[in-house]
């Protein structure tokens, strides 16, 4: 009998070294996702803060990349001001080259949402074009992350948030 519960005590601490790591692996990774979850949800405030920034304002012409407004957006976007400054960006390795601002129009006679040219036919305010519809908001390339987890060689993903607010401005 006594031989018996010296082998018990050995198989508990077998089971619990067995164990222990595929745990902890499984802790770390969860915490690991919700980082990554923290960081999509903090991009995607930053885009529709951006959006909401740009839909406001008068006299946009977005078919312009170098558009005073848009710029104001983008560093409202990377570091939370509208100024030039040495503000720290609020997520690293964000650039402004990485977001991408694109204008969107109904259709009158289907409903459809689509693309608004940057043409006088279209939405391009400079040759007197109509306001778009929707101001479309996104990182097309990807935000990259990279989670950590022990003994595991994870690949980088990349986070590709898309906003949609409706354009009030003229």
């Amino acid at each position: 009998m006594r031989g018996r519960l010296k082998s018990q005590r050995g198989n508990a601490i077998l089971e619990t070294a067995l164990f222990v790591p595929i745990i902890l692996t499984l802790l770390v990774g969860m915490v690991q996702l919700g980082k990554i979850t923290y960081v999509y949800y903090t991009l995607r405030k930053t885009l529709y803060s951006m959006a909401r920034y740009v839909a406001t304002q008068q006299g946009v012409n977005f078919c312009d990349e170098a558009d005073a407004t848009l710029e104001a957006a983008k560093r409202f976007a990377l570091t939370g001001r509208t100024e030039e400054g040495a503000a720290e960006p609020l997520l690293p390795q964000l650039t402004a080259d990485m977001i991408s601002v694109r204008i969107e129009l109904v259709d009158a006679e289907t409903g459809d949402i689509g693309e608004c040219a940057c043409e006088a036919t279209g939405c391009d305010a400079a040759q007197g074009g109509q306001p778009p519809d929707y101001i479309v908001v996104s990182i097309p390339n990807g935000y990259e992350v990279r989670p950590r987890i022990p003994f595991l060689a994870l690949e980088t993903i990349l986070l590709r948030p898309e906003v949609r607010v409706p354009f009030g401005g003229t």
